[in-house]
């Protein structure tokens, strides 16, 4: 899924507060888990099988996903245990690149990355519902766009009242979420044990989104990427953790390693359960491909238990990046000029509640644009991934620069085999920028199009307020 950070107190925060090391490896583990795993699994594998051509290729794609994914989290350790702070990427590139570049990253968030991640998961939400309730006398052919929108604006009016979703809540939710991905690996146990061929989708292309279905001749490992590390996003804030380990040298490492090695095998497990069941062919077709697999071997009552797992987690993982993306926005506006709207902070109800209510805004506006375009969930994918990768491409950059700027800062941890794993993941990030720019679509230019006018407003805006 698309990456969320934990609400927490902004950089620069006149009380002086700073994260404390109090997390082992246990912890650090399970909020791994916790920021990784999300909708997207639930979603983003037909898209992937589309542009594979056997089922071999698709779980080396999602065993790639996970061991990239650890690459780009070691370097993220390093800047973490080098430089910890609460505004975390924002504070990485600020310091690397100036505060111009961080200001653009905060723009980014608010008007690409956390926003187009709730529309796109509002899409999840509705696609999924959608597949087993039939809005459409009501609601017309936009139904998921709708449901989305509602989801929204519910969410808005809970956070604008100060609703928190806590700790012991989320990490539930991930205990859900997990024990969806477990019982779809026992419907293919069950399908395998029982001598079943995987079933035949109804019509070919009938469900994957605007995309559709693709001959199996047709093999594209870029874009195939794309949609797996969009479902690994994520582990880059897990990595922030390491200002926060007992072990600030071997802790985050020890968490990265079991909690990226768990989410590559629940993630690898459900894609052979998706292909088991529904054959490649029928996971590339489904718009919901575990509710369908769960359909098909167990019937109607387990569908519907599948999608009420997949809505409570699009819902969760939307409330959390509610609650952390405004808090990123409002940041930035009180470094740039205090006197901004957006850098006003409700004391009584604890929130930025005019940063709550623009995100809520950007995000709707989102979810008429990808109804607009009739894409919908891949409408998004395509929106934020060139402006998401760009950013963690320059992140994956940060370690070097800073190792340069500032190389007798004290680094308790330092990537293994430097400057060796740095380049390949800043490497590997820029093919999935590439490839994600080359499949060009709508999304895609407006998503870069967006951060350009941010940058025109940046950079017409003057002179940027220092901070010490």
């Amino acid at each position: 899924m698309p990456p969320s950070v934990p609400a927490s107190i902004p950089a620069g925060d006149p009380s002086g507060a700073s994260p404390q090391r109090i997390l082992d490896v246990r912890h650090a583990m399970a909020l791994c888990i916790g920021m990784v795993v999300g909708a997207g699994i639930f979603k983003t594998s037909p898209m992937v099988a589309q542009f594979l051509a056997t089922p071999e290729q698709l779980y080396l794609a999602w065993a790639l996903g996970g061991v990239l994914s650890f690459v780009g989290g070691l370097c993220f350790a390093e800047l973490a245990a080098a430089f910890p702070d609460a505004g975390g990427d924002y504070h990485f590139l600020r310091r690397a690149f100036g505060a111009r570049l961080g200001f653009l990253f905060a723009w980014s968030r608010f008007a690409v990355i956390h926003t187009g991640s709730m529309a796109l998961l509002g899409f999840v939400f509705g696609d999924y519902l959608a597949q087993v309730v039939d809005l459409s006398p009501w609601l017309g052919e936009y139904v998921s766009a709708w449901l989305a929108g509602g989801l929204i604006v519910a969410l808005t009016g809970l956070n604008l009242l100060g609703v928190r979703v806590g700790l012991g809540t989320q990490l539930g939710l991930t205990t859900l979420v997990i024990g969806g991905l477990l019982l779809l690996g026992v419907s293919a146990g069950v399908q395998q044990w029982q001598g079943l061929a995987p079933a035949t989708p109804a019509a070919p292309g009938g469900g994957a989104g605007a995309l559709g279905a693709v001959s199996g001749a047709t093999v594209s490992w870029g874009t195939a990427m794309v949609f797996v590390f969009l479902a690994y996003g994520g582990w880059s804030d897990a990595a922030t953790l390491s200002a926060e380990m007992k072990d600030p040298r071997r802790g985050i490492v020890r968490a990265l390693l079991l909690g990226l090695g768990t989410v590559t095998a629940l993630y690898l497990l459900a894609n052979w359960a998706y292909v088991r069941v529904l054959g490649m062919g029928g996971l590339a077709a489904s718009a919901a491909p575990a509710a369908e697999s769960m359909r098909v071997v167990f019937g109607r009552g387990a569908e519907l238990v599948m999608v009420g797992v997949v809505t409570l987690t699009a819902l969760s993982v939307m409330n959390a990046i509610l609650i952390a993306g405004p808090r990123t926005t409002y940041a930035a506006a009180r470094d740039l000029a205090e006197e901004m709207q957006l850098a006003r902070w409700d004391a009584d109800r604890g929130t930025p509640t005019v940063a709550v209510i623009a995100t809520s805004g950007m995000a709707l506006a989102l979810v008429a644009f990808g109804a607009a375009t009739r894409g919908g969930f891949s409408t998004m994918v395509d929106y934020l991934s060139p402006v998401y990768w760009c950013f963690l491409t320059l992140s994956g950059l940060a370690v070097l620069v800073l190792r340069r700027k500032a190389p007798a800062h004290p680094r308790p941890f330092r990537v293994p085999l430097y400057p060796v794993l740095p380049l390949v993941f800043v490497g590997c990030s820029a093919y999935v920028l590439w490839s994600s720019v080359v499949y060009v679509s709508s999304g895609a230019v407006v998503g870069v199009a967006v951060l350009a006018a941010g940058a025109l407003l940046l950079w017409s805006y003057g002179r940027l307020r220092r901070r010490p």
